[in-house]
């Protein structure tokens, strides 16, 4: 798994490839932390060449989103691949954090 980042107006963008799995996951969330320790209150996650997501990940990303609630911040979706987005409704995160089509629509909704 890669993870990138930049910077927008409105948010940072963070691009997460690969899979993200019991092994991976745990670096996801150490990466988001240290994106909200430099400050950052407003992340959207483009996960367009995300191929995989375990429970590990989605435990990962709840955990990402109750840090960013307490911290009045925000954290959005973008770009979920249809077995990745299936993942997300199955497990009902999809009513939870917001999901958008395009980190461009993302961007709009902030």
């Amino acid at each position: 798994m890669d993870i990138t980042s930049k910077n927008e107006d409105k948010a940072l963008i963070i691009s997460v490839s690969g899979r993200m799995d019991a092994v991976t996951a745990s670096d996801f969330e150490n990466a988001l932390t240290e994106f909200l320790d430099q400050g950052n209150s407003a992340l959207i996650i483009d996960f367009s060449d995300l191929d995989y997501i375990s429970s590990a990940g989605l435990r990962s990303i709840l955990a990402s989103a109750k840090k960013m609630k307490g911290m009045n911040g925000t954290l959005s979706l973008a770009c979920l691949k249809e077995v990745v987005k299936e993942v997300f409704d199955i497990s009902g995160f999809s009513a939870i954090i917001p999901i958008y089509d395009s980190v461009e629509t993302a961007l709009e909704a902030m």
